[in-house]
């Protein structure tokens, strides 16, 4: 997969298309919610496989921390380490930009997955748009 930091809108619309397949279509969050007030101030990256756009998510800097927001694959390209791969390249953009710790919210069925990649549990199970989260915080 080539991951890239969003430049166009034409590629954050393809961004945000696989966004909507993930979290509306597929886990039913609201796209009122999905799409919010803080898409202008994040950096935005999508991940292609053969030109065609498969994965995408969003990095803020909030305090301390690079937190990395909206992560997704399409279905159909899970468990090939397409997940790591997006990963890595917001945590190279963490740490080109001076921040030195990362955080997220991962849904708790992706809880394994990130503590794979070096990130630790820091709360309890809360929901975000319905769906059971924690939060996870990883030193750069």
């Amino acid at each position: 997969m080539i991951v890239r930091v969003i430049e166009s809108d034409n590629e954050l619309q393809q961004a945000f298309n696989v966004r909507m397949e993930v979290f509306v279509l597929e886990q039913k969050v609201s796209e009122d919610i999905e799409i919010d007030e803080l898409e202008e101030e994040a950096t935005h990256f999508i991940g292609y496989e053969d030109m065609t756009p498969i994965a995408a998510s969003r990095l803020r800097f909030v305090e301390e921390y690079g937190k990395l927001e909206r992560i997704c694959i399409l279905k159909d390209y899970r468990g090939k380490s397409h997940g790591k791969e997006l990963i890595e390249a917001m945590e190279a953009t963490i740490s080109a930009k001076g921040y030195k710790k990362a955080k997220l919210n991962a849904q708790t069925h992706a809880e394994g997955f990130y503590q794979k990649l070096g990130y630790t549990t820091v709360s309890g199970e809360f929901l975000d748009a319905g769906i059971p989260h924690v939060t996870m915080i990883k030193e750069l």
